[in-house]
């Protein structure tokens, strides 16, 4: 069994919420960051820099981005039909933009209501996203 130094699970802990990366441990007991790998469509774009920063006591903020992005996302799925890696996962501009507008400086309280809307908004589409995406190559 291989014991972890401490400073190797420091590095482990201070990862940052949620990261676009993955830990990859060697026998030497070092920590590298590579690069996250998707099942499908690798090339999404890079999630705004202050998500994978943000203070863990303020991690619900980027728990509504995610949420209205993929909201988002899946509206474009079914209006257009397309499942391609492009509506899937689109740039972060417009969603960041209506989180501003809408949620930045809303209560913890008020980020809980928004977040629970959009999921039961999201969870409305789940079916024909899923259908549409599946039928594409995509889920």
């Amino acid at each position: 069994m291989h014991k972890i130094t401490l400073a190797a699970a420091v590095t482990l802990l201070a990862a940052p919420l949620a990261a676009q990366t993955s830990p990859q441990v060697t026998n030497d007991l070092t920590v590298t960051m590579s690069s996250q790998q998707y099942r499908i469509c690798n090339d999404r774009p890079a999630r705004p820099t202050w998500m994978d920063e943000v203070h863990p006591r303020e991690a619900y903020k980027a728990l509504t981005l995610m949420d209205l992005y993929e909201l988002r996302a899946w509206e474009q799925i079914v209006e257009t039909g397309n499942c391609g890696c492009e509506i899937r996962f689109p740039e972060w501009e417009d969603a960041s933009e209506e989180f501003n507008e809408r949620y930045l400086l809303a209560s913890p309280a008020e980020h809980t209501a928004a977040q629970r809307d959009i999921r039961q908004k999201r969870n409305d589409l789940r079916h024909a996203v899923q259908d549409i995406c599946e039928a594409q190559g995509n889920w």
